[in-house]
């Protein structure tokens, strides 16, 4: 029984993703989007040029 219970708390936790609703990338929750910089409607960071 209690390796059942140890099992069970060593799950992998699953990293939850949101989409940004800036530019619709997909970005860890909590996070500025690195695509466009946007974090709750306002621009934090300049986005970086990918290419």
């Amino acid at each position: 029984r209690s390796r059942r219970r140890r099992s069970i708390n060593m799950r992998i936790a699953v990293p939850s993703l949101i989409t940004c609703s800036n530019c619709g990338n997909k970005v860890l929750r909590h996070r500025v989007c690195p695509k466009c910089g946007f974090y709750k409607g306002n621009q934090i960071i300049e986005p970086e040029d990918m290419g």
